[in-house]
């Protein structure tokens, strides 16, 4: 963090009326300010953050209270790194409840029908998940995982195009060489073992790309994202689509596949042990690297081990 990049408010808060302690605290919370000691309060120091702070000062200072801001560059034995964590630790929390409510939600979908009731929760969901953002001032970790399972609710309850869709072709494995093909940046489970499944059975010169949707290119062939032909298809991840897709007969995949599932969706259709520790792995990653190359080419190490050790046990 650069100089003057934090705001910190100071409040001293008489002792009645006991509502203003709890309206500052309220507020404090909504405008996502972190305590740093007792009756201390930061925030990243932008316009919009200034402004939040000088409302609630003059709030505190109208009902009799005393409240300071000032402009900091520094904190006296904190680093950058843990004023960061500081910030981080909340919004975690607020991910985690989040998420909990998205994978209830999730293992609740009805697969056929999607009832009204669910499009409202799953509007209650974002709404909620834009309130966590708006204060999430430095991209805490916990957040990939709401945004995850949204992309699963999100695959999982979108219409069919057509109420008597043609059957899918298989794909042509002749084709399938030295193709570009495209996903969603930041990779998880589901996109890194698809990208090992392709590069592994079926186009070994794959070259990936990650883009937006809205940006994919003409020429690559997209997988895992909303819309495209390899991608959730009822029930199934993207995993088990393209290994349905290119008809792979091999039975340590529907093994794999079943992990890959569990560990996507985690609607608890394949309690595998190992599911678990490899959405863990696949985080530490993400959170270790900022390149998605560098993530997908350690992921795909990953799956090739867990692949082999598959074999092992079969």
């Amino acid at each position: 963090m650069s100089e003057q990049q934090l705001l910190l408010l100071l409040v001293g808060l008489p002792p009645t009326p006991s509502s203003l302690r709890v309206r500052v605290w309220r507020r404090l919370r909504s405008i996502g300010a972190v305590a740093l000691k007792r009756s201390a309060y930061l925030l990243p120091d932008t316009p919009e953050r200034y402004e939040d702070f000088q409302w609630l000062a003059q709030e505190v200072q109208r009902d009799g209270g005393e409240a300071t801001l000032i402009r900091v560059a520094t904190i006296e034995n904190m680093s950058a790194g843990d004023v960061v964590r500081l910030f981080h630790e909340p919004r975690d929390r607020d991910y985690r409840q989040l998420a909990a409510r998205h994978r209830k939600l999730l293992h609740k979908l009805d697969r056929k029908t999607i009832a009204a009731r669910t499009q409202e929760e799953i509007a209650r969901l974002a709404k909620d998940h834009q309130r966590i953002r708006d204060i999430d001032f430095f991209d805490a970790p916990a957040g990939a995982e709401v945004r995850r399972l949204e992309e699963a609710i999100a695959m999982r309850t979108r219409r069919p195009e057509h109420a008597a869709p043609e059957p899918r072709p298989i794909l042509d494995l002749s084709r399938m060489r030295g193709r570009r093909w495209v996903t969603r940046p930041r990779p998880h489970v589901d996109r890194l073992a698809s990208a090992w499944l392709i590069k592994r059975f079926i186009d070994p010169e794959a070259v990936f790309v990650f883009a937006p949707p809205a940006a994919f290119p003409a020429d690559a062939i997209p997988f895992d994202a909303p819309g495209v032909e390899l991608s959730h298809r009822g029930e199934d991840c993207t995993f088990e689509t393209l290994v349905k897709q290119a008809r792979l007969r091999d039975r340590r995949l529907v093994h794999l596949a079943e992990v890959v599932h569990e560990a996507d969706l985690r609607d608890g259709k394949y309690p595998h042990e190992e599911a678990r520790g490899i959405d863990v792995a696949i985080r530490a990653l993400l959170a270790a690297a900022s390149d998605d190359h560098q993530v997908l080419a350690q992921g795909m190490t990953l799956l090739e081990g867990l692949y082999a050790t598959i074999s092992k046990k079969r």
